[in-house]
């Protein structure tokens, strides 16, 4: 994805479904639901172990969110990413971001072909910084 394609999906985005946000301050996953926040962007806390992250009321899975889902941003294990992207599709979510070091190309191959926009092994933060200045 290119950076014309990137901002153009971070511009057009309002709310993210944060998959694996920690509520420990130190966690990279807090950090960028933080920083995504304070730049006007709505989080949706997923995680079935916290009740609130970031002021937000956390939920246990995609399909426990009411309402449309613009981006799921991934914090889990490469491994563990398949089963959230079939959610997100089920959901009808627009687009999956998997954060650095994530990587699932079948994962990602699935996601495509049910529409959505795929976006792997980058960091929305560090993209947003870089493109939304």
């Amino acid at each position: 994805m290119n950076d014309q394609e990137l901002r153009a999906l971070l511009m057009q985005s309002r709310r993210i479904a944060v998959v694996g946000l920690s509520d420990q301050p130190s966690r990279p996953s807090y950090g960028v639901a933080l920083y995504m926040q304070q730049h006007g962007y709505t989080i949706v806390p997923v995680n079935p172990f916290v009740h609130m992250v970031l002021g937000e009321r956390a939920y246990p899975d995609l399909r426990s969110i009411a309402g449309l889902i613009d981006i799921v941003d991934i914090f889990r294990r490469s491994d563990h990413v398949e089963p959230v992207v079939d959610e997100a599709i089920a959901v009808g979510a627009k687009a999956i971001w998997m954060q650095l070091g994530v990587v699932n190309e079948a994962a990602a191959q699935r996601a495509r072909v049910a529409g959505l926009t795929v976006v792997m092994n980058r960091c929305i933060k560090i993209d947003h910084a870089r493109l939304m200045r």
